[in-house]
């Protein structure tokens, strides 16, 4: 299967609830896409998607994530990961996350990893999930996320991203230690409940420490400011 169908598979997500028999846990599944944008840079103007389809129980879920960065100049794939993640309670906030994640980009090396990591609800309901991914390149990443509702419908949604390699990756960029942050502000508006939900907003990102020395060597911008544009998606 091709890099484009992989990544466009999300597209014929469904989601439903299903009634179990009596006695039997329900069975629940669903998509959802914190982002489905064009980014708008003085660079290479892109299209972003970071989704997740999941099926499972309370008790266990198995999930697919995607995330991936395409070039619209090229048509090259920047960035392009896939996951399958179990994903289980450890506590009455946080799950305990195990998988495997592939990182697959275009005229990059493929690179493959265990993923273990924790997703929940922080206090004051921020949306935490922190991972690690370990292989002969391991890294550690860092996701947080918070909806402040300005009304019913308008939602101003934070986020930040923080991925520090463990080890270096040189054909990837990647210095041990040189963190990558990636922060975004978006405005969303709840056209379907929270099914359908377009937004406008910003984001910026950069790298330091010697990951940032290897994007100066590359001749490669560091520090990069984006509009965005896109929707929300929850089935």
């Amino acid at each position: 299967m091709s890099k484009t169908r992989i990544s466009a598979a999300a597209a014929a997500g469904v989601a439903a609830l299903w009634s179990a028999p009596a006695g039997a846990e329900q069975l629940i599944y669903g998509l959802q896409a914190e982002q489905l944008e064009y980014r708008q840079s003085d660079g290479e103007d892109a299209f972003v998607w970071d989704f997740d389809a999941m099926i499972g129980t309370d008790e266990l879920k198995f999930v697919w994530r995607s995330e991936g960065e395409r070039e619209q100049g090229s048509g090259e794939f920047e960035a392009l990961e896939n996951q399958l993640r179990l994903q289980f309670p450890v506590s009455t906030f946080f799950d305990a996350v195990v998988g495997v994640q592939a990182s697959t980009p275009d005229e990059l090396p493929d690179r493959y990893n265990a993923v273990l990591g924790l997703k929940g609800l922080a206090p004051q309901w921020f949306e935490i999930d922190a991972d690690l991914y370990l292989s002969d390149y391991s890294f550690f990443r860092f996701e947080g996320e918070y909806e402040a509702l300005l009304t019913n419908r308008l939602i101003l949604v934070p986020n930040l991203e923080l991925t520090v390699p463990l080890q270096d990756d040189l054909a990837y960029g990647q210095s041990a230690g040189g963190a990558t942050i990636e922060a975004g502000l978006r405005l969303s508006y709840d056209l379907i409940d929270r099914a359908v939900s377009p937004y406008i907003g910003v984001n910026y990102e950069e790298s330091f420490g010697g990951t940032a020395d290897l994007l100066r060597a590359s001749g490669e911008e560091n520090g990069v400011f984006s509009v965005v544009f896109g929707t929300r998606l929850m089935f």
